[in-house]
């Protein structure tokens, strides 16, 4: 459950920051951006993971 939880914390933040850094907001901008914050999302979990791990 943690992981979940981590994940969504990596994606909300992530996805406030394409907000704020994009000019419009349209759903088509908005679903590439929460794509692609819930990919780096779970990449910065794995990558933290990796580090911890050793």
């Amino acid at each position: 459950m943690t992981a979940v939880l981590e994940v969504l914390v990596w994606w909300a933040a992530l996805t406030g920051v394409w907000l704020v850094l994009i000019s419009t907001v349209d759903p088509l901008e908005l679903l590439v951006g929460s794509a692609s914050a819930l990919a780096a999302a779970v990449l910065a979990r794995a990558g933290r993971r990796a580090v911890t791990d050793r």
